[in-house]
Order: structure tokens, then C-alpha cells, then sequence
């Protein structure tokens, strides 16, 4: 059993939007969902249902204008990342809970939010490969790190490092021993069967395949940016 912590609960905000990335959310979930004495907040505007990119559905359990003062603020990527860039109200509310929160942390292009928030302006941070020159857009010190601890940032890289960051988030909360209990629970011990999880271990012909297939989403996420910059 996971060890209960000495006198302390923790406020957990999940954010959702239309298009996140599934992965992103659940492999976190799943850590954060063992943490003892955590309580963990799905939000989104309002309760209704929020399909991911897969058309998975998910339910928000509380909407922003209900939410507490959260202790850890978390955000996932996806392709919907594009429209909440330029979603003020949005930005608005991650930046009013990012100030006060102990954590402010996300996985994948979730960090390009927080940049547009203004999260991340002085800290180092990272997130999926392919879009470390849009973080960049923002003056965030872009680093290419499975998970980037910057004082009170937390930033996980591309899709499947969720289970990573939660778990390094985990020890930062309740201690490494309740993370490792948590990652014995979830048997995560990565054997992968190809070597080609980054660009650096990636046969040059597959990465050069996916930056040509990606290309029009990457140049749309940097017209999106630039755009909300000049208007920023």
C-alpha cells in the first residue's frame, strides 16, 4: 500500500480542452490518480463532454468558475492547442491559478500554453521535439530533457513522458518512496521495441518522413503564435 503522507493534501487541476492529447492526460492521471490524500480536479469552461484527438470522451468534473485555488496546475498538448493560444479567457484562467499554484507543470505542447499564459516567461522548460522552435517563439529557454524542473515548473517532453513527469511530480509531493511504490503498481519498466522513441535514436529516413508529414501543422502552430504575439 502507498504510504500516507504526514499532513498534507493536494489540490490537482487537470485541464481539458477539444483535441487534447489522450496519453498526455491519462498517463498522468494514472499517477496522480495513486496519490494519497490528492484531490484531482478535471476542468474545462463548463461540464460538458471534451473529445480528445481520438475521439475519445472525456468529462470534466468541475467547471473554471467552480475551481479552488489548485496546488498543482496541469497541462496536456494536443492539436487543440492551436485554438486556446488564442483562447483569452482561457489563458487567463491558467494564468490566474499558474501565479498561485506551488506547481505549474504540463506534458507535450501543453507547455506552449503555459507559455502563452505567461507561465513560463525565465524558466527553463521543455516539450514534444518537433515543436522546441515554437517554444522558443515565447523567449522560454527551450531544452530538450524527458522532464525539465525549474523551481516551480515542471514541464514533461513529448507524449509518453507523462508517465515520467507524474512520477517525478509524485516525489516532489509525497516523497520518492510513495513514487516508487506508485510506479511498481503501474509495472513501468520501458522496454521498448524499436530504438526510435526521439530524433536522436531515430533511423534519419523515419524522422525526416515525420517532419514532412507534420510540416503544415508545425507552420500553422507558428502563424498561430506569431499572431497572438503581435496582439499580445
Amino acid at each position: 500500500m502507498i504510504t500516507q503522507p504526514r499532513n498534507r493534501s493536494f489540490s490537482i487541476g487537470m485541464i481539458l480542452f477539444p483535441n487534447l492529447t489522450l496519453l498526455n492526460f491519462t498517463a498522468a492521471y494514472e499517477v496522480f490518480s495513486r496519490l494519497p490524500s490528492a484531490k484531482v480536479y478535471l476542468l474545462a469552461p463548463t461540464l460538458d463532454p471534451v473529445y480528445t484527438e481520438s475521439g475519445f470522451c472525456l468529462l470534466p468534473n468541475t467547471s473554471f468558475e467552480r475551481s479552488p485555488a489548485l496546488d498543482v496546475l496541469f497541462v496536456p498538448g494536443g492539436l487543440g492547442v492551436n485554438a486556446r493560444i488564442e483562447d483569452a479567457a482561457f489563458l487567463h484562467f491558467l494564468k490566474t491559478q499558474g501565479d498561485r499554484a506551488l506547481y505549474v507543470t504540463s506534458v507535450c505542447t501543453g507547455s506552449l500554453l503555459l507559455a502563452a499564459a505567461g507561465l513560463l516567461q525565465g524558466y527553463r522548460a521543455t516539450t514534444h521535439w518537433f515543436a522546441m522552435d515554437l517554444l522558443k517563439l515565447f523567449g522560454v529557454e527551450a531544452v530538450a530533457e524527458r522532464v525539465v524542473i525549474d523551481r516551480s515548473r515542471i514541464t514533461g517532453a513529448g507524449v509518453t513522458a507523462a508517465l515520467d513527469f507524474g512520477l517525478v511530480l509524485a516525489a516532489k509531493l509525497y516523497g520518492e518512496k510513495v513514487a516508487q511504490e506508485i510506479q511498481l503498481s503501474l509495472e513501468y519498466a520501458p522496454s521498448p521495441m524499436f530504438q526510435c522513441g526521439s530524433p536522436q535514436t531515430a533511423n534519419v529516413e523515419v524522422v525526416e518522413n515525420f517532419r514532412a508529414e507534420e510540416s503544415s501543422l508545425w507552420e500553422t502552430q507558428r502563424r498561430t503564435i506569431q499572431r497572438s504575439l503581435n496582439l499580445s
